[in-house]
Protein backbone atom coordinates (compact mmCIF):
# COMPACT_ATOMS: atom_id res chain seq x y z
CA UNK A 1 0.00 0.00 0.00
CA UNK A 2 1.34 3.43 -1.01
CA UNK A 3 1.79 6.31 1.55
CA UNK A 4 -0.45 8.92 2.02
CA UNK A 5 1.02 12.53 1.49
CA UNK A 6 0.63 14.82 4.22
CA UNK A 7 -0.64 18.86 2.76
CA UNK A 8 0.09 21.53 5.35
CA UNK A 9 -2.37 24.39 4.56
CA UNK A 10 -1.49 27.72 5.88
CA UNK A 11 -2.49 31.77 4.96
CA UNK A 12 -3.40 34.90 6.69
CA UNK A 13 -7.11 35.64 8.47
CA UNK A 14 -9.12 35.90 5.13
CA UNK A 15 -7.72 34.04 3.06
CA UNK A 16 -10.08 31.19 3.29
CA UNK A 17 -7.76 28.61 3.90
CA UNK A 18 -10.68 26.67 5.90
CA UNK A 19 -13.00 27.14 4.01
CA UNK A 20 -10.48 25.48 0.87
CA UNK A 21 -9.88 22.60 3.07
CA UNK A 22 -13.42 21.85 3.96
CA UNK A 23 -14.47 21.71 0.43
CA UNK A 24 -11.55 19.54 -0.53
CA UNK A 25 -12.68 17.32 2.68
CA UNK A 26 -16.34 17.15 0.68
CA UNK A 27 -14.85 15.64 -2.43
CA UNK A 28 -12.49 13.28 -0.37
CA UNK A 29 -14.10 12.53 2.73
CA UNK A 30 -11.58 9.44 3.09
CA UNK A 31 -8.43 12.06 4.17
CA UNK A 32 -7.78 12.62 7.50
CA UNK A 33 -8.02 16.03 8.70
CA UNK A 34 -5.78 16.35 11.69
CA UNK A 35 -6.76 18.51 14.96
CA UNK A 36 -5.06 19.94 17.57
CA UNK A 37 -5.11 19.43 20.62
CA UNK A 38 -4.74 21.97 23.63
CA UNK A 39 -4.25 22.41 27.24
CA UNK A 40 -7.46 25.23 27.50
CA UNK A 41 -10.51 24.30 29.01
CA UNK A 42 -13.49 23.72 26.76
CA UNK A 43 -15.92 26.86 25.45
CA UNK A 44 -19.32 26.46 25.10
CA UNK A 45 -20.27 24.66 22.07
CA UNK A 46 -16.51 23.04 21.89
CA UNK A 47 -16.41 19.25 21.71
CA UNK A 48 -13.80 16.80 22.59
CA UNK A 49 -11.94 15.45 19.69
CA UNK A 50 -13.85 17.68 17.01
CA UNK A 51 -12.56 21.50 17.96
CA UNK A 52 -9.58 20.20 19.77
CA UNK A 53 -8.69 17.42 21.52
CA UNK A 54 -8.58 18.84 25.71
CA UNK A 55 -5.78 17.88 27.60
CA UNK A 56 -4.77 18.74 30.82
CA UNK A 57 -1.72 20.98 31.06
CA UNK A 58 0.01 17.88 32.68
CA UNK A 59 -1.22 15.12 29.83
CA UNK A 60 -0.01 18.37 26.90
CA UNK A 61 3.55 18.26 28.89
CA UNK A 62 3.76 14.36 29.24
CA UNK A 63 2.75 13.88 25.85
CA UNK A 64 5.44 16.75 24.57
CA UNK A 65 8.17 14.57 26.62
CA UNK A 66 6.98 11.28 25.01
CA UNK A 67 7.84 13.06 21.62
CA UNK A 68 3.74 13.08 21.11
CA UNK A 69 3.47 16.26 18.75
CA UNK A 70 4.89 17.06 15.58
CA UNK A 71 4.52 20.60 16.51
CA UNK A 72 3.57 22.61 19.28
CA UNK A 73 2.95 25.97 20.81
CA UNK A 74 2.06 28.06 24.21
CA UNK A 75 -0.43 31.11 23.37
CA UNK A 76 -1.74 33.40 26.27
CA UNK A 77 -0.90 30.57 29.15
CA UNK A 78 -2.66 27.61 27.09
CA UNK A 79 -0.90 24.92 25.47
CA UNK A 80 -1.90 23.61 21.54
CA UNK A 81 -0.53 21.43 19.30
CA UNK A 82 -0.35 18.63 16.17
CA UNK A 83 -0.87 14.90 17.85
CA UNK A 84 1.97 12.98 16.07
CA UNK A 85 0.54 9.17 16.30
CA UNK A 86 -2.97 10.03 14.59
CA UNK A 87 -1.36 11.77 11.65
CA UNK A 88 1.65 9.40 11.03
CA UNK A 89 -0.72 6.29 11.06
CA UNK A 90 -3.28 7.87 8.56
CA UNK A 91 0.00 8.10 6.18
CA UNK A 92 0.99 4.77 6.96
CA UNK A 93 -2.56 3.27 6.01
CA UNK A 94 -2.36 5.19 2.61
CA UNK A 95 -5.03 8.39 3.46
CA UNK A 96 -3.97 11.65 2.68
CA UNK A 97 -3.69 14.22 5.79
CA UNK A 98 -4.80 17.51 5.88
CA UNK A 99 -3.30 19.82 8.43
CA UNK A 100 -3.96 23.59 8.96
CA UNK A 101 -1.32 25.62 10.68
CA UNK A 102 0.25 29.14 10.66
CA UNK A 103 3.29 28.90 9.01
CA UNK A 104 5.85 28.36 12.08
CA UNK A 105 4.31 25.54 13.15
CA UNK A 106 4.23 24.46 9.61
CA UNK A 107 8.16 24.74 9.28
CA UNK A 108 8.03 22.75 12.76
CA UNK A 109 6.12 19.63 10.84
CA UNK A 110 8.21 19.67 7.78
CA UNK A 111 11.61 19.54 10.35
CA UNK A 112 9.73 16.17 11.00
CA UNK A 113 7.97 15.16 7.95
CA UNK A 114 10.58 15.96 5.18
CA UNK A 115 8.03 14.75 2.74
CA UNK A 116 5.30 17.14 3.87
CA UNK A 117 3.80 19.26 1.42
CA UNK A 118 3.43 23.09 2.26
CA UNK A 119 0.64 25.04 0.36
CA UNK A 120 -0.44 28.55 1.04
CA UNK A 121 -3.40 30.05 0.38
CA UNK A 122 -3.79 33.53 -0.27
CA UNK A 123 -6.83 35.99 -1.24
CA UNK A 124 -6.72 37.86 -5.38
CA UNK A 125 -5.56 41.26 -3.92
CA UNK A 126 -4.59 42.90 -0.39
CA UNK A 127 -7.93 44.93 -1.61
CA UNK A 128 -9.90 41.63 -1.60
CA UNK A 129 -8.46 40.57 1.89
CA UNK A 130 -9.72 44.18 3.11
CA UNK A 131 -13.22 43.55 2.07
CA UNK A 132 -13.06 39.99 3.27
CA UNK A 133 -12.22 40.81 6.77
CA UNK A 134 -14.62 44.16 6.28
CA UNK A 135 -17.37 41.64 5.74
CA UNK A 136 -17.15 39.80 8.79
CA UNK A 137 -18.20 42.98 10.39
CA UNK A 138 -16.56 41.26 13.68
CA UNK A 139 -13.67 43.59 13.80
CA UNK A 140 -13.08 47.58 13.45
CA UNK A 141 -11.13 49.59 10.90
CA UNK A 142 -8.46 49.07 13.37
CA UNK A 143 -8.11 45.62 13.45
CA UNK A 144 -8.11 44.69 10.12
CA UNK A 145 -5.60 47.23 9.06
CA UNK A 146 -3.50 45.35 11.52
CA UNK A 147 -4.87 41.96 10.06
CA UNK A 148 -3.46 42.87 6.77
CA UNK A 149 -0.07 43.83 7.79
CA UNK A 150 -0.06 40.76 9.35
CA UNK A 151 -0.75 39.44 6.27
CA UNK A 152 2.02 40.58 4.45
CA UNK A 153 4.43 39.96 6.82
CA UNK A 154 3.05 35.72 7.17
CA UNK A 155 3.44 36.02 3.02
CA UNK A 156 7.08 36.98 3.61
CA UNK A 157 7.17 34.06 5.96
CA UNK A 158 5.95 31.65 3.66
CA UNK A 159 7.93 32.26 0.65
CA UNK A 160 9.48 29.02 0.94
CA UNK A 161 6.47 27.01 0.42
CA UNK A 162 5.87 24.49 -2.42
CA UNK A 163 2.77 25.92 -3.96
CA UNK A 164 0.45 29.35 -3.70
CA UNK A 165 -3.42 28.69 -4.19
CA UNK A 166 -5.28 31.93 -5.13
CA UNK A 167 -8.73 31.47 -3.55
CA UNK A 168 -10.59 33.53 -5.79
CA UNK A 169 -13.27 30.86 -6.94
CA UNK A 170 -13.60 28.03 -4.11
CA UNK A 171 -13.91 25.66 -6.85
CA UNK A 172 -10.76 26.36 -8.30
CA UNK A 173 -8.95 26.50 -5.38
CA UNK A 174 -10.16 23.07 -4.12
CA UNK A 175 -9.28 21.83 -8.09
CA UNK A 176 -6.20 23.14 -7.57
CA UNK A 177 -5.67 21.56 -4.31
CA UNK A 178 -6.45 18.23 -5.42
CA UNK A 179 -4.13 18.47 -8.41
CA UNK A 180 -1.27 19.15 -6.05
CA UNK A 181 -1.84 16.29 -3.75
CA UNK A 182 -2.28 13.81 -7.17
CA UNK A 183 0.51 14.98 -8.82
CA UNK A 184 2.31 15.02 -5.48
CA UNK A 185 1.60 10.85 -5.51
CA UNK A 186 3.52 10.24 -8.83
CA UNK A 187 6.48 12.00 -8.38
CA UNK A 188 9.17 9.83 -8.59
CA UNK A 189 10.58 10.13 -4.79
CA UNK A 190 7.59 8.82 -3.79
CA UNK A 191 7.25 5.30 -6.31
CA UNK A 192 10.69 4.09 -5.52
CA UNK A 193 9.91 0.70 -3.62
CA UNK A 194 7.34 0.66 -6.77
CA UNK A 195 10.27 0.88 -8.69
CA UNK A 196 12.45 -1.88 -6.96
CA UNK A 197 9.93 -4.44 -6.08
CA UNK A 198 8.07 -4.67 -9.70
CA UNK A 199 10.62 -3.17 -11.90
CA UNK A 200 13.42 -4.54 -9.74
CA UNK A 201 15.78 -1.26 -10.56
CA UNK A 202 18.55 -0.75 -7.94
CA UNK A 203 20.25 2.23 -7.19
Amino acid sequence: MSKGVLLIVSGPSGAGKGTVCSEYMKRRPETFLSISATSRSPRPGDEDGVTYFFKTREQFEKMIEDDGFLEYAEFCGNYYGTPKEPAIKAINDGRDVILEIEVQGAYKVKEKCPDAILVFVLPPSPDVLRQRLTGRGTESPDVIEKRIGEAHREILRGANYDYIIVNDKLDLAADKLEIIADAEKIRVCRNKEYLQNVWDLKE
